[in-house]
């Protein structure tokens, strides 16, 4: 489900959202997702919640997300998973959560196997 444009409110909640899972809020985001926030939900550039928590190194938030039914390959729309996102990060203990959730090291472009191998980090796949 992508954020609707146009509808200021619906924008300043969704970002609100996306800065939970920046954050590592991750009681609060799972309050809304528990609600009925959508576990799947991007923002303008098509990261998801779960892209943003990777990201940033929140992997108790990641295995909420997960564990609500977010997407673990989801690409955003420049092609990068979650997974990337964290070798990239190297945000060890999310590639683990994300691994163990069956996120697919060779989906994305680069995928985490490529960003890995550009890290020298050849022993995480």
């Amino acid at each position: 489900m992508e954020c609707m444009d146009g509808e200021p409110e619906l924008e300043e909640f969704a970002a609100r959202m996306f800065d939970l899972a920046r954050a590592g809020d991750t009681e609060t985001l799972r309050a809304y997702v528990e609600a009925g926030l959508p576990v799947n939900l991007t923002n303008g550039k098509g990261d998801t919640l779960l892209m943003l928590a990777a990201y940033h190194g929140h992997a108790p938030t990641v295995r909420m997300l997960i564990e609500l039914g977010a997407d673990v390959d989801r690409s955003n729309d420049r092609g990068q998973t979650p997974l990337a996102g964290a070798v990239f990060k190297k945000e060890l203990e999310v590639v683990r959560a994300l691994v163990d959730a069956g996120a697919d090291p060779h989906a994305g472009v680069p995928s985490a196997v490529d960003t890995a191998r550009m890290f020298g980090m050849d022993e995480l796949f």
